[in-house]
């Protein structure tokens, strides 16, 4: 196996942060004067981990790649971390969220685009009952709030290293064989322990003892976990999964929010999985915020059954922006447009095409590194096999190695998804990024080995 010479390592990241911040002074002027009014000069907490020291502020996008503020053009991997999954600015869609946006944004009350929304989600995932929220981790702590209120229990379990958003419930891991707060988490309400299961992801008999107790409301997972890296289920995971909280009388919550990436009816309709609800966002608007939550015919009768007409906006459930009109339009304008098979079609065989032709690199540098996929989305890891459960994925982290990895793309003119080392296909992309981003990888690697 080739070895990664960590003395050149550390001398061609420096000479990559030197570079990037030559090629882009706008970028850092801009961030500069951002400082003065945004925290740690970001909108968001997390862009301050940006592999150049500081964000490239973006110009305009559209399709696949975007321009930043120095005039520089990227491909682009990362497509929002999946919220620009259909591409940046679709055209059909885009013209029909303008003509919502003419006729009204918000009302309070329904549009017919959202019977559409239903009836197609209704037709995609099997789930009788829809409802919407702006984003997924809402509508991941809606129905978690759902769950216990109808089941009458205190607990909800998750895998080890999961990602539902800033749920509170599921920021816990297993730190040393013992639960515990996530390292990093911000200010937990309780200890997430007080809440929460948590066990590895494809250990059966770990899912099985934390479930016997009988007071688990619901398990709430990826289908595929992604947020950690792509994990997939081992052969049988599933079918466990379901048989283990159906004997014990937990709800099943599955999370397709980056596994929309899987088809048009996401790793559920792939698979043929039954869940009693189902969570899905980001993509599904093209952009815009938009996100629903799916029940089977029995849980949504017992919800609407559970929850008086009096006190329906004060349960904890909702919000005022949830299910507006814009939302509802951007939905059944992505739905009927761009989440198709046609799409799916296209963008899977260069997905497969990406993995490929890293691997094949990964074979001829003889590096200890693998790659894995699902559907639209690749990854490669910096270890020998892949990981089972999230805390093998965390521990083959190597962070001084990935943001090299990061910056050499980024200062070649590609945007790969931040924290990992994922590449999402656009419709829009085209064998000849697919091999650029290979040449790219191939010259990265030979500045280190």
């Amino acid at each position: 196996m080739a070895e990664i010479d960590r003395a050149k390592l550390e001398k061609v990241l420096e000479q990559e942060i030197v570079r990037f911040a030559a090629e882009h002074s706008e970028c850092h002027k801009l961030y500069e004067r951002a400082k003065g009014c945004l925290l740690d000069g970001v909108p968001m907490n997390w862009m301050v981990r940006w592999a150049g020291g500081f964000p490239l502020f973006v110009r305009e996008a559209k399709g696949a790649s975007f321009t930043c503020a120095d005039g520089n053009q990227f491909i682009d991997f990362c497509l929002g971390d999946t919220g620009a999954m259909v591409g940046h600015s679709p055209d059909t869609p885009m013209k029909l969220i303008a003509e919502q946006l003419k006729k009204g944004i918000t009302f309070m009350l329904p549009t017919e685009d959202a019977i559409w929304v239903g009836e197609e989600l209704q037709r995609r995932f099997g789930l009788k009952y829809w409802q919407t929220t702006l984003t997924a981790t809402d509508a991941n702590r809606f129905v978690l709030r759902l769950a216990r209120h109808i089941t009458k229990r205190p607990y909800v379990l998750v895998f080890d290293y999961c990602y539902h958003g800033s749920v509170d419930e599921s920021f816990i891991t297993i730190n040393d064989g013992i639960p515990g707060p996530r390292p990093g988490a911000i200010g937990p309400q309780v200890n997430p322990v007080v809440t929460t299961r948590v066990v590895p992801w494809n250990n059966i008999p770990a899912l099985e003892q934390a479930l016997a107790p009988g007071d688990v409301a619901c398990v709430l997972a990826e289908p595929v976990m992604t947020n950690i890296g792509i994990i997939h289920p081992e052969p049988g995971y599933h079918d466990a999964l379901r048989a283990l909280t159906r004997k014990y009388g937990t709800l099943l919550v599955i999370d397709e929010t980056h596994t929309m990436c899987a088809g048009p009816g996401g790793y559920t309709r792939e698979a043929g999985l039954q869940p009693d609800i189902l969570t899905v966002g980001k993509t599904i608007g093209s952009g815009i915020p938009a996100a629903v939550y799916g029940l089977s015919e029995e849980v949504g009768n017992m919800v609407s059954k559970s929850i008086k007409v009096d006190e329906s906006d004060v349960g904890g459930i909702g919000g005022t922006l949830a299910g507006n009109a814009l939302s509802l339009a951007a939905m059944r304008a992505t739905l009927e447009n761009t989440l198709s098979p046609e799409i799916f079609a296209h963008t899977i065989p260069l997905a497969i095409r990406f993995a490929d032709e890293v691997k094949k690199v990964i074979d001829e540098l003889r590096l200890p590194w693998v790659i894995n996929r699902l559907g639209c989305r690749s990854e490669y890891w910096f270890c020998e096999s892949l990981p089972k459960n999230g805390g093998d994925a965390e521990a083959a982290v190597d962070s001084e190695l990935d943001r090299y990895m990061h910056l050499a793309a980024l200062n070649r003119g590609i945007l790969m998804t931040p924290f990992h080392n994922m590449a999402l296909i656009a419709p829009d992309i085209t064998e000849k990024e697919i091999d650029y981003h290979t040449r790219v990888f191939r010259e990265s690697v030979m500045q280190i080995i």
